[in-house]
């Protein structure tokens, strides 16, 4: 059993525990002899490290991805912790509890999911009703769903966070929709519900989350829209204007093509859903950054996903 976690160590700690091999990469010292460079992770966070010693074997039997059992000693470098590993091995797979490995939501996965589908009774179009209904009362989707995170690294990266980030921007919609008024309010909802869940087949999460093969070459943007034509298909004399709406939220959530949506929003449900999805996803990710920072600090580290520091002075007063 896992006893050692990311989250406890300290400079100065012997560790002798199982770690998910995120990353490695072989490099070069001056006298020409190889060391490498490893990320390992649990869930409750990562730490980098590195090997300076009998590199090539244990470069030879470890592989990203696997779970490993470490050896080696915590210091400080450049003020960060690092992990100074002396020998990393394969882990025997019946020691491994996948749980010990991923990190995962706070909230309860079962309240939300019913709290989603609470939402869902509130659609006026029976079309948009049957649309949904195909997905979320589809217990192979919705096992899925329920499990699968809403990104690799940026936001909502844990299990449960595509569900608690779906949630997020479908309570969201009536705030805004009610607030805008001659806004497709059923339409609106069923493109936060389903803009993410290509989500559940780009990514893959057993034991670090990270792209699937599909997900590398098509993206979540193209495998949800082909999830979404498949349901329709099953749907009789669904409207045709109204699926092409639909489809035109999901391929453009992104907001443009230089963030990845093969086109711009160019409708007014369209340009909301892309606001709503930027704005869940951005404060979700930075107040994950903040908690991990030093709560004494007025300001956070750089981000470097985002580009720039974030004060923390009033955040104990809220």
């Amino acid at each position: 059993m896992k006893k050692q976690f990311m989250d406890t160590l300290s400079a100065g700690d012997l560790v002798d525990d199982l770690f998910a091999l995120a990353e490695k990469t072989i490099a070069r010292k001056r006298d020409g002899n190889n060391y490498m460079n490893v990320k390992l992770q649990d869930k409750t966070g990562n730490i980098k490290g590195v090997v300076w010693d009998n590199v090539d074997q244990i470069s030879e039997n470890v592989s990203s991805g696997d779970v490993v059992h470490v050896q080696g000693s915590v210091s400080e470098y450049k003020g960060v912790l690092q992990l100074v590993v002396k020998s990393m091995s394969p882990c025997d797979g019946g020691r491994i509890d996948p749980a010990d490995f991923l990190p995962a939501t706070s909230r309860d996965i079962g309240k939300m999911f019913d709290r989603l589908l609470t939402i869902i009774e509130t659609v006026e179009s029976e079309d948009i009703k049957n649309l949904l209904d195909a997905f979320f009362k589809d217990p192979e989707f919705v096992k899925k769903f329920k499990t699968a995170p809403a990104a690799k690294l940026m936001h909502h990266a844990y299990i449960g966070g595509l569900l608690e980030h779906t949630l997020s921007m479908s309570i969201l919609v009536d705030k805004v929709a009610g607030h805008y008024g001659q806004v497709d309010r059923d339409l609106l909802l069923a493109g936060a519900m389903l803009h993410d869940i290509g989500k559940i087949k780009e990514l893959e999460y057993d034991l670090q989350i990270d792209y699937s093969d599909q997900g590398r070459m098509l993206s979540h943007i193209i495998i949800g829209v082909e999830m979404i034509n498949e349901r329709l298909a099953t749907i009789d004399a669904f409207p045709e204007e109204k699926a092409c709406l639909l489809k035109h939220m999901i391929i453009s959530h992104h907001g443009s093509r230089e963030f990845g949506s093969p086109e711009p929003p160019k409708t007014i449900e369209a340009v909301l859903l892309n606001y709503i999805d930027e704005m869940d996803a951005k404060v979700t990710a930075i107040r994950n950054f903040m908690a991990g920072e030093d709560e004494n600090a007025s300001w956070t580290a750089y981000h470097r996903l985002l580009g720039r520091h974030f004060y923390m002075g009033n955040r104990k007063e809220n």
